[in-house]
């Protein structure tokens, strides 16, 4: 089952990102085989990262919560909000 994961950072929380991040991407190595697609939500001008959007494949909504609630990044306080919902990939046709 598909869910994404879309997070936005706190106001002025860069420096919890920059921080963060090797962890971030360390953890996510351990889910390469959920993850549909993932990566930085950015502002308008390309300059700054505010957010991350993950689509992962998980067998339930309480293993897609589990995986959110234990990103280095939410524990370390950068997200303002995390929203967790069913997607569904209409385009690209999967296969």
């Amino acid at each position: 089952m598909l869910f994404a994961i879309i997070c936005h950072d706190k106001p002025d929380a860069s420096h919890i990102r920059q921080q963060t991040r090797p962890e971030h991407l360390e953890y996510l190595s351990g889910f390469v085989s959920h993850v549909h697609m993932a990566g930085p939500l950015q502002s308008d001008d390309r300059q700054s990262m505010i957010g991350s959007l993950l689509i992962m494949d998980f067998e339930s909504r309480s293993q897609a919560d589990d995986f959110a609630a234990n990103d280095p990044y939410n524990k370390a306080g950068l997200f303002g909000s995390v929203s967790i919902l069913p997607w569904l990939q209409v385009l690209p046709k999967p296969e």
